[in-house]
């Protein structure tokens, strides 16, 4: 008897918000006439936006959406929960947050070392901070997802004619001939970033994280003596200690000493793609506080979700934890719109051009319900401009009642351009931005609770100083990044120590 044909799968049906995200990112004065006070995950298509991306074939865009609408979540509302959780732990000072990686991910670092390297970087960092502040590191990647970048510019020139500028390998191609804006890369950032994410996960479980052998991580490019010699201090007084534990059995039971948690991040800037992500999903038990909803919930239809109950939640499961830039943090605009209705914990760049009051504003609009860890407040000021901003924005929101992280990152603000034509920074300058942070917090009668960096495990000359010496002539030794530089293996480790020695002086 001959083998019944097996029926095809039928092609998605795109979701009618979908259908609005589509409508928008083709013809943008689609949607900012039908605007609306209630959230949805398509309202922001009501809204102005900035560091928009318009394609020119509708179906194109329609068909890439109505696939990421079908695919599975990267992410678990369980485990978006734990990290809200531990963030709360993080405002309340009790644990701190290092976030780090890739400027701009390229799919071609979907491969073993790469993200290898970066797992191992982030483990060492957090081991001298944990020396050093004797208190828990959560742990976020820059990874598995940050594609997309900003640009101050939609234009370059290239051999005299215009051309769109490289927005990331979910938008367009490094290579000139590549530059129109292709919705299919929506598609593929999807995969790349679950394949990131699984390695991520099965090397964790593998045991790449397990504390018995920290120094199976190794330095990678790290040469100098000095660096070499405080890790290895710290990892004999690990091993003196778990040697103890094993001696008294307790060790028999310390779960956590071979695995650590790693979470994913980056910057929420293609709504479309993090709308197709966000899904109406169950509350897990563990959620602490119940999550409350900032808006009215939309009407059930027949292309659309149920309305929720209180047990229910949006979630953007593309990653667990996602930030607005300093460019896109309009109260008025789409990218706020978007994020004020997910439940996953929230950064906002705060950069030397955000009033006080703009500043409360946005948290007021964001969490309303002033829950503790649910914002972290990433500064980025520049070293010359810290002193006089960070102090009045601290005491703006001690004054409101909110209780957000407050991170430093020193990077954004002491990016400069040298006559080679690198973007560079200078690492004395990342390092002088770090210490006021430390410094001024401390004066406010609060702790830093957290860095975030752009780094890479990789032996890169991006950044100019540390302790190895680099200068603008050894920019392009090995220069490799396709948007902004980053931190080589060694200049992290040094800011780790210099955190960690801040705390250890008390």
């Amino acid at each position: 008897m001959a083998k019944p044909i097996e029926r095809p799968i039928e092609a998605p049906e795109l979701s009618k918000s979908g259908q609005d995200a589509a409508d928008v990112k083709v013809n943008r004065s689609a949607g900012i006439n039908g605007a609306s006070s209630e959230w949805t995950p398509s309202s922001w298509t009501t809204k102005p936006i900035k560091q928009d991306v318009t394609y020119s074939d509708r179906s194109a865009v329609a068909k890439a959406l109505a696939k990421l609408e079908r695919l599975p979540p990267l992410v678990t509302p369980t485990e978006i929960v734990k990290l809200r959780n531990n963030l709360r732990d993080v405002a309340l000072g009790k644990a701190f947050l290092l976030q780090g990686g890739d400027c701009a991910e390229l799919f071609d670092y979907c491969e073993e070392a790469a993200i290898e390297s970066k797992i191992k970087l982030l483990l060492q960092m957090s081991l001298v901070l944990i020396w050093g502040s004797n208190k828990p590191v959560l742990r976020i990647a820059r990874m598995a997802g940050q594609f997309a970048k900003p640009r101050s510019s939609p234009t370059e020139i290239h051999e005299g004619k215009e051309i769109p500028s490289f927005r990331g390998d979910n938008i367009n191609g490094y290579d000139p001939s590549d530059r129109t804006p292709d919705p299919r890369r929506l598609v593929d950032a999807y995969f790349h970033s679950a394949s990131t994410l699984n390695y991520m996960r099965a090397s964790l479980a593998s045991g790449i994280a397990d504390l018995h052998s920290p120094l199976d991580w190794g330095l990678g490019h790290v040469r100098d003596e000095d660096i070499k010699a405080k890790y290895q201090r710290i990892v004999e007084s690990i091993t003196e200690s778990l040697r103890f534990m094993r001696t008294v059995g307790a060790d028999t039971t310390a779960h956590g000493l071979e695995t650590v948690d790693l979470y994913t991040s980056h910057e929420a800037l293609l709504l479309e793609y993090e709308q197709s992500l966000t899904r109406l999903l169950r509350q897990p038990p563990s959620a602490f506080p119940p999550p409350s909803s900032p808006h009215p919930q939309p009407p059930a239809t027949a292309s659309s979700a149920p309305t929720p109950s209180p047990l229910k939640g949006y979630y953007n499961t593309s990653a667990h934890f996602l930030w607005i830039g300093d460019r896109t943090r309009d109260l008025s605009g789409a990218h706020i719109e978007y994020i004020r209705g997910i439940e996953n914990p929230i950064g906002i760049k705060v950069g030397p051009t955000l009033a006080s009051d703009e500043l409360v504003s946005l948290l007021d609009l964001v969490d309303p319900s002033r829950t503790p860890g649910k914002i972290t407040l990433i500064t980025r000021y520049g070293e010359h401009k810290i002193a006089s901003l960070l102090g009045l924005h601290i005491r703006a929101v001690k004054a409101s009642g909110h209780r957000p992280v407050w991170q430093c990152d020193p990077m954004h603000g002491n990016t400069r351009s040298t006559p080679s034509g690198h973007k560079t920074r200078q690492f004395s300058s990342i390092l002088n931005e770090l210490a006021q942070a430390l410094h001024i917090h401390k004066e406010e009668g609060g702790e830093l609770g957290g860095v975030h960096l752009e780094l890479t495990g990789e032996a890169v000359t991006e950044c100019v100083g540390g302790s190895e010496g680099l200068r603008d002539e050894d920019l392009g030794l090995n220069y490799t990044s396709y948007c902004d530089p980053r931190l080589n293996e060694k200049q992290a480790l040094e800011l780790a120590f210099l955190v960690a020695g801040h705390f250890r002086a008390g």
